[in-house]
């Protein structure tokens, strides 16, 4: 499994709709493909102006495979619902998930 890890800062007062916005439009949008198998949105209590989108995916080529054209589509779906300019994309990250069998050291 691999993990897309993006902090995003937004306007404190829109956090909400963000967040609404992103499962509405990009949540919807990726999972249409295959090897979406979900998202979490973390919130940190004390810094309400961050939302971190933790996005799974099977695989990396799973992932790279939805199209440019889709995100871009999508991405300007989005800024036109929750506005231009409100948030900004300010750390990203890949991971992978790494599984041990339990009971060994």
């Amino acid at each position: 499994m691999v993990i897309e890890w993006l902090k995003v800062q937004v306007i404190p007062e829109l956090r909400e709709k963000y967040i609404q916005k992103d499962e509405e439009i990009w949540t919807s949008t990726l999972a249409k493909y295959p090897g979406y198998l979900g998202k979490q949105v973390w919130i940190d209590s004390q810094a309400n102006d961050k939302v971190v989108l933790v996005i799974h995916w099977a695989d990396r080529e799973a992932w790279k495979s939805v199209p440019a054209a889709e995100l871009e589509a999508t991405e300007r779906r989005f800024a036109q619902a929750v506005g231009q300019g409100t948030y900004k994309i300010i750390e990203a990250g890949e991971y992978q998930v790494r599984k041990f069998p339990q009971g060994q050291s």
